[in-house]
């Protein structure tokens, strides 16, 4: 049986690909699955259509990003905390505590997207890296300084 795959199968094939399986395997599950149709001249075009409208999208995607992290790559916040002897922080600042600054800055970023190893602990300046897109980071500069 010849099937076109709708999206990627693994160890089978990748989308867009017309392979050949079993007839109990493409009845049963590729096709009820929506992983897999027919491979007619019709659902050919199809699945043409539908892949060249993710790619424009995925395009469209990673354009915005870039534009994202072109203007971010310039934002520079401040976080003010509560700091005790050594300058040691009472807390700690998160990508949570980022993220808020960055909304009051006028950015809407996901917490998901700060890639912090750890909570920050101590004073100072840091550089703080945002994945907006699978192949797009952007860095924002951080100032944790001590409040009154």
């Amino acid at each position: 049986m010849k099937i076109l795959l709708k999206e990627d199968v693994d160890k089978v094939g990748k989308a867009g690909e017309i392979i050949n399986v079993k007839d109990g395997y493409g009845r049963n599950f590729l096709i009820p699955q929506q992983l897999g149709i027919l491979a007619t001249k019709a659902a050919i075009k199809m699945v043409e259509d539908e892949l060249a409208l993710k790619t424009r999208k995925a395009e469209a995607a990673k354009r915005s990003a870039e534009k994202l992290a072109s203007r971010l790559n310039n934002v520079s916040i401040t976080a003010s905390v509560i700091a005790g002897e050594e300058d040691k922080l009472f807390g700690s600042v998160t990508n949570q505590n980022i993220a808020d600054l960055l909304k009051e800055k006028g950015y809407d970023i996901d917490r998901h997207t700060i890639m912090l190893d750890e909570p920050i602990k101590a004073l100072g300046v840091y550089v703080i890296p945002v994945k907006l897109h699978p192949e797009v980071k952007a860095e924002v500069k951080l100032w944790v300084i001590k409040s009154n």
